[in-house]
């Protein structure tokens, strides 16, 4: 019988998925792909939330959303106050950093449609 080991917060140093470095951009690349970790991060980009309405914005059931937030926590990119919870400096930090990526995106998606309606 095998037993589902328990995911552990990706730490600077230490093996993560995809590498064994443990170098940052490595690190932080295996805690962001996790499921729903920058939608809880995006979900977070304005204003603070609850636990029940994060869980109602990023579309996810408490257990998953509970994993996210206590690795999020662990990374130092979301903290908890009487308001819920909210993006630390460095978690803003992060959504800025991810700004020009998702300009990239915008264009990369507008130059590839033409290529997908051609394929179909």
């Amino acid at each position: 019988m095998t037993t589902k080991s328990k995911a552990r917060t990706p730490k600077v140093g230490a093996p993560v998925r995809g590498s064994r470095s443990g170098r940052p951009i490595m690190v932080a690349l295996d805690l962001l792909g996790r499921r729903s970790a920058l939608r809880v991060i995006w979900e977070l980009r304005e204003q603070s939330l609850t636990f029940r309405a994060l869980q109602v914005a990023a579309a996810t059931n408490p257990s998953l959303l509970n994993t996210r937030l206590r690795e999020l926590r662990s990374a130092g990119l979301v903290e908890h106050s009487s308001g819920g919870y909210f993006l630390t400096s460095i978690g803003r930090d992060l959504l800025r950093a991810i700004q020009p990526l998702s300009e990239w995106s915008r264009e990369w998606g507008a130059a590839m449609a033409p290529r997908k309606r051609q394929a179909s």
